[in-house]
């Protein structure tokens, strides 16, 4: 298979999924009752280096606010950056294609969700991605699920899950702060041994996302919470927001790579406070 038909399925891949994703999210609302649905925004960048689509759910019964980015880019690195991407040295030339999904609860007992998963190409071809929680109310029975379930998908596509396990812990750490972001899940990047297995993975990888975060939502979704559980909560979205600024891979890739502002920063809650 060579790389236009690599980039051909990947593509096509985030763009189907995104929709899976969407329809799944919007079903929760509709069984709250709730009319919630995603608004979509496309956006193009200059020179014919491609786009994508944003879809956003905003105020419903059991999403504050959850994003859903699909894009697919090409250019040149600037000077600067390209020393940091493996392959881009020479010439900066890429393309990327990717899903970024996160979901901020209403309800605090429900932990946030983050997930991505994307093919990039410079001379190098590999992919990346993970799931991961952030909940602000422990819940251990919900940590051993939701490990198990990462842990199960690893096995079956033989993959590392001790090292993606421990990549994600190390990522979402925030120094200044000397506290993990959450509770962890799998990181993984570079993923370029056998394209079709590699794919494979990725695609599971997704699928697993949206059985995981079905149940977990369903849990808990008619869970009651009070004032001081919001305020918890919302002061755990504040290091959320001082990660995704400060040191999240997508972030300052979509921003070095000419992406739409809007669609990097729908990660951000609605509200935080510090």
């Amino acid at each position: 298979m060579d790389i236009e038909d690599k980039k051909t399925y990947s593509d096509k891949w985030f763009a189907y999924l995104q929709e899976q994703i969407c329809n799944h999210f919007e079903n929760f609302e509709k069984d709250s009752k709730s009319l919630k649905r995603f608004v979509s925004t496309n956006w193009y960048k200059k020179n014919n280096g491609g786009g994508g689509t944003y879809k956003i759910l905003r105020n419903g019964k059991i999403f504050d606010k959850v994003g859903v980015n699909k894009s697919t880019v090409s250019g040149v690195f600037s000077k600067k950056f390209r020393k940091n991407i493996p392959g881009a040295q020479k010439n900066g030339r890429y393309w990327a294609s990717g899903i970024s999904v996160v979901a901020h609860m209403k309800n605090p007992k429900i932990p946030a969700i983050h997930f991505n998963t994307r093919f990039i190409v410079t001379s190098k071809n590999w992919f990346g991605g993970g799931i991961d929680l952030t909940p602000c109310i422990k819940d251990r029975r919900e940590e051993i699920f939701f490990h198990s379930k990462l842990k199960k998908v690893c096995k079956e596509n033989s993959k590392n899950y001790i090292k993606y396990k421990k990549w994600c812990d190390k990522y979402f750490f925030l120094p200044h702060r000397n506290e993990p972001r959450g509770i962890g899940g799998i990181f993984f990047d570079y993923v370029n041994k056998n394209w079709e297995k590699d794919f494979k993975f990725v695609r599971e990888v997704g699928m697993n996302f949206i059985e995981i975060s079905k149940d977990i939502i369903k849990k808990k979704s008619k869970l009651k919470f009070n004032g001081e559980d919001k305020n918890i909560q919302l002061l755990k979205r504040g290091r959320y927001v001082e990660f995704n600024l400060l040191y999240d891979r997508g972030t300052k890739f979509g921003l070095n790579s000419g992406g739409n502002t809007h669609a990097i920063l729908m990660s951000l809650p609605p509200k935080a406070r510090w």
